[in-house]
């Protein structure tokens, strides 16, 4: 296939056409091979019942849902030649090898083959082109067509001994070409010849058409001709001279009747039924590629076309028709005005216009190079405020009447309109028309800042904005020579992109705090609160530029995702709000500087940073569309994500609680843009804020049953369906019934367990109560006996101490006896007549030497301190009784001089004795004897 068409087109012409430079054209979206992620060239393209599009690229099948593109790579790796979606199948063709694709229970495509189940094998061949005719579809190589029957699953094949370049459906019979011998008709599955006229045999037919009752054969170098009674013609055009030059790879007739013409190296040609141009596409103006290998029209009639690179849809049915500056020769367009049947743009880079409806190319205005801020209309003439000051614009020419730089805005004045005030980057000037002339009259002294955006209170005032000092209330004076006083006022919020506007007389400053009025009685502005939330509602603030349109009375602004425009209302004087979903970014929004006009009818231009584009309110319209769940996908931690079937409910299980879903919208306007609301009840019932994202993951769900629901959102119209899908994720082993039921056993036993535990416990605790009560008991008991113990010992006490004072009374009686007994005996003793007294000395020697009061005392001492002799007899064996005497005495504590008449010997004898006792006792020099026998 591909030698022949490489001999057929041997040339390749690169043809300007010759009067559509200035064409407005429909927009276009460009997907390259790195956005499709396959090979450059795509060679068909059809459409399933659900809108997905499938285009045959080299790589493989490529399907497009709105939001994604997908590749399935051919079964036998081979280039994909042909696609068409009939019912819920894809049908292919490729090299040696034709089948089709269903969708399994995932999602994903999967592939048959029809080829296997021929009874004859294949010849060296691809299949090109695959065409549905009744319960038939026919798949076209260059020297086959295979009839394959979808009822019985039969096939019938039809050979040429020449090449078949391709087959067509027309009028509801098929058609084809045999190279060398004519153009064929296929009658109960036999091929009749047409006509065998010569143009047929030599010129490769690209495609037929049927125009007005008659058929229309497109050659592809050629021309196009038809047949009648007369025989074979060519059909009689005004565009026969560039159909001429021109070598068709493609085309297609368009559901509105025109035809598209596909070239090798120039784009395509939209020709309308009468053959007349309607429209040239080319690389230049926007395609991604010059050569047409493919054409498709959806249903929503968008032209796809499949290019030798990449892929480029055509929205031939949107309300907007776009003029890009891809040269760069217009800029940005800052302002735009019609005027004596003139369209005036005024841009960055100066002043174009051309004829209002014409299609030639914008020209430039000599000498007004430069930027453009602002048009403005009266006494007849057009004023231009531009960077080098403020010119008169009359058809091509313009005349610089003031070199004051920086004319940003132009005001008439009410009460003279002989003056008008401009408004430039050193605050504000007047021009004044003397003797016909406009020139600069004088500048306002007393206000210097940019004065972009003013006007005129209703008690004569001027409002200046300044963007980043606010609102001015200045006061001047009659003659608008001098500003007298001027304030800012706090009742307007500073902020950037903010702007005043008047409509209807009412004086309006708007910023991203709403939309405000100025009241002219309190000399302040006053909140809208319904405009400021028509204004705003669901959109965010971007420019405060509000354009009115004179024409119909309405109000122009713009916001992030919109264009709305105000209107008095039918009824009342409340003003009426209409949004145009149409987000800044396709809009190409130079923000702060938005203009825009009314053309004509429903019409109007509207300026951007690559030219304008073209808005048809008539063609704004609504339409039902829904919202798709493509795949499903799960996984566990750390493995690998695995799809999940689409048609049924699922069960997962605890570990693979990761899902990941996809969902799309077929929607393939370029100024359309889809947003996706989703909601996952069982986790969190409330629904999502709306995002351009058409995939959502959950990580680590909780066990339990969930429905995953998505809804879709295009402009201000919801989608007619809710896509749903419920799953459940099972407990985990440890929360299963078996396990529960363990637990259960387990939770019992340790109750028991625990029961038994506390039983002991408190089995214990009563023992140990009951011990500690008897504890308690025993030590009252003990300490009852104790006082008891206490109270005899105390009574021994008061006895002991009794019959120690007993016992030192019965002491101190012997010795004051023995002293008495001593100083008698003295007495005597000194007497001259001793002998008659010896009698008397005698007994008192006897009473003094008497043992029994010594008995006496050991009797006294044994009851006082009854161990005391035992011990002390016990550590010193060798004491003697009379040394035992002399330690009872000295455990009294008595002295030397007390115990020496107790032992009637003198008081160095006691001491003596002492010593000697000392001595037996062994004790240190340190240790006193007394100290050491209290101690015992």
């Amino acid at each position: 296939m591909i030698s022949i068409f490489k001999q057929s087109f041997n040339f390749l012409f690169f043809l300007t056409p010759f009067f559509i430079f200035g064409q407005e054209l429909p927009p276009i979206e460009n997907y390259s091979s790195k956005v499709y992620g396959a090979e450059n060239q795509n060679w068909s393209i059809s459409q399933s019942d659900q809108k997905y599009i499938y285009v045959a690229n080299n790589s493989g099948l490529l399907e497009f849902n709105g939001a994604k593109w997908s590749l399935f790579p051919s079964p036998n790796n081979t280039i994909l030649r042909s696609v068409t979606a009939i019912n819920n199948k894809i049908y292919t063709g490729a090299y040696m090898e034709f089948g089709f694709w269903e969708k399994n229970n995932f999602g994903n495509l999967e592939y048959t083959s029809l080829s296997e189940k021929l009874k004859e094998s294949l010849i060296e061949e691809d299949f090109w082109n695959i065409i549905e005719f009744d319960k038939w579809i026919l798949f076209q190589s260059l020297f086959r067509i295979y009839i394959y029957n979808s009822d019985d699953g039969t096939f019938k094949i039809i050979t040429s001994e020449t090449q078949l370049p391709k087959a067509f459906k027309v009028d509801g019979s098929i058609y084809f070409q045999k190279m060398n011998e004519g153009v064929f008709r296929i009658e109960n599955g036999e091929p009749v010849l047409l006509s065998g006229d010569e143009i047929f045999k030599s010129n490769i037919l690209v495609n037929l058409f049927e125009v007005d009752d008659k058929i229309l054969y497109l050659t592809q170098t050629s021309g196009i001709y038809f047949i009648d009674e007369k025989g074979v013609s060519k059909w009689n055009i005004k565009t026969n001279p560039i159909i001429s030059k021109i070598s068709v790879y493609s085309s297609l007739q368009l559901e509105n009747g025109s035809i598209v013409l596909g070239t090798i190296s120039n784009g395509i040609y939209q020709l309308d039924k009468n053959g007349d141009l309607l429209m040239h596409l080319n690389q230049e103006k926007g395609l991604n590629n010059n050569t047409v290998l493919s054409m498709y029209e959806d249903r929503d009639k968008n032209l796809w076309l499949g290019l030798d690179n990449g892929i480029s849809v055509i929205n031939m049915n949107s309300p907007f028709k776009v003029y890009n500056d891809f040269g760069g020769k217009l800029g940005s367009v800052y302002r735009s005005i019609i005027f004596n049947n003139n369209l005036y743009l005024g841009t960055n880079q100066g002043l174009f216009y051309k004829k209002v409806g014409s299609n030639n190319d914008f020209e430039f205005i000599d000498d007004t190079d430069g930027q453009v801020w602002c048009f403005k209309i009266h006494d007849n003439k057009l004023f231009c405020g531009h960077n080098k000051g403020t010119f008169i614009v009359n058809n091509n020419n313009a005349t610089l009447i003031t070199d004051v730089m920086g004319t940003m805005e132009i005001k008439s004045v009410e009460s003279n309109k002989n003056i008008l005030i401009q408004g430039y980057y050193n605050g504000l000037n007047v021009i004044e028309k003397v003797n016909g002339k406009w020139k600069l009259r004088n500048k306002i002294v007393g206000f210097d800042p940019t004065s972009r955006f003013f006007d005129f209170t209703d008690n004569g005032s001027i409002l200046v904005y300044h963007e980043y000092k606010g609102v001015f209330k200045l006061e001047v004076n009659n003659d608008f020579t001098q500003v007298k006083s001027y304030k800012i006022l706090k009742s307007a919020p500073k902020a950037l992109k903010s702007a005043i506007s008047n409509y209807n007389g009412e004086l309006l400053y708007t910023s991203d705090s709403g939309i405000f009025k100025y009241n002219n009685k309190n000399e302040s502005f006053e909140k809208d609160l319904i405009l400021s939330e028509r204004f705003l509602k669901d959109d965010e603030f971007i420019s405060g530029r509000l354009v009115l349109d004179d024409k119909t009375n309405t109000l122009w602004g713009f916001t992030d995702k919109s264009i709305i425009y105000f209107s008095p209302g039918k009824l009342n004087n409340t003003l009426q709000s209409t949004k145009i979903f149409v987000p800044a970014s396709l809009r190409g929004n130079l923000t702060g500087f938005e203009s825009m006009i009314h053309l004509n009818d429903q019409l109007y231009l509207f300026g951007n940073s690559r030219g304008y584009f073209i808005l048809d309110m008539d063609k704004i319209n609504e339409t039902d569309f829904e919202v798709t769940i493509n795949s499903i996908e799960k996984s566990t931690i750390n493995e690998e994500k695995k799809f999940v079937p689409l048609s049924e409910n699922n069960k997962f299980s605890s570990k693979e609680n990761n899902l990941y879903f996809t969902y799309s919208v077929p929607e393939f306007d370029k100024f359309s843009l889809v947003n996706y609301q989703y909601q996952l009840k069982g986790f969190y019932n409330n629904w999502s804020d709306w995002s351009t994202d058409s995939e959502i993951s959950f990580k680590n769900l909780p066990y339990g049953s969930y429905t995953f629901n998505v809804k879709a959102q295009i402009g201000n119209n919801l989608s007619s369906n809710t896509a749903s899908y419920s799953f459940v994720i099972d407990r985990p082993w440890y929360l299963s019934n078996q396990s529960i039921l363990i637990y259960s056993i387990l939770f019992i036993a340790w109750l028991l367990f625990v029961h038994n535990l506390y039983k002991r416990y408190y089995s214990k605790q009563k023992k140990k109560l009951l011990d500690k009560k008897q504890q308690e008991f025993s030590m009252s008991q003990l300490e009852n006996e104790k006082e008891i113990m206490k109270l005899k010992n105390e009574k021994l006490q008061h006895e002991i101490d009794s019959k120690t004072r007993e016992l030192s009374a019965s002491t101190m009686n012997i010795i004051k006896k023995n002293e008495l007994l001593n100083s008698i005996k003295n007495e005597l003793t000194s007497v001259a007549d001793n002998n008659r007294n010896k009698p008397v000395i005698k007994i008192i020697n006897k009473n003094l030497s008497n043992t029994s009061d010594w008995e006496l005392f050991q009797e006294a001492f044994n009851n006082a301190d009854s161990n005391f002799l035992k011990k002390i007899k016990t550590i010193h064996p060798k004491l003697t009784p009379n040394d035992l005497r002399l330690c009872s005495y000295l455990r009294l504590n008595l002295s030397s001089k007390e115990i020496a008449p107790l032992l009637n010997i003198s008081t160095r004898s006691v001491e003596i004795k002492r010593y000697r006792l000392r001595k037996k006792m062994e004790l240190h020099h340190e240790k006193s004897l007394v100290e050491y026998i209290l101690e015992i």
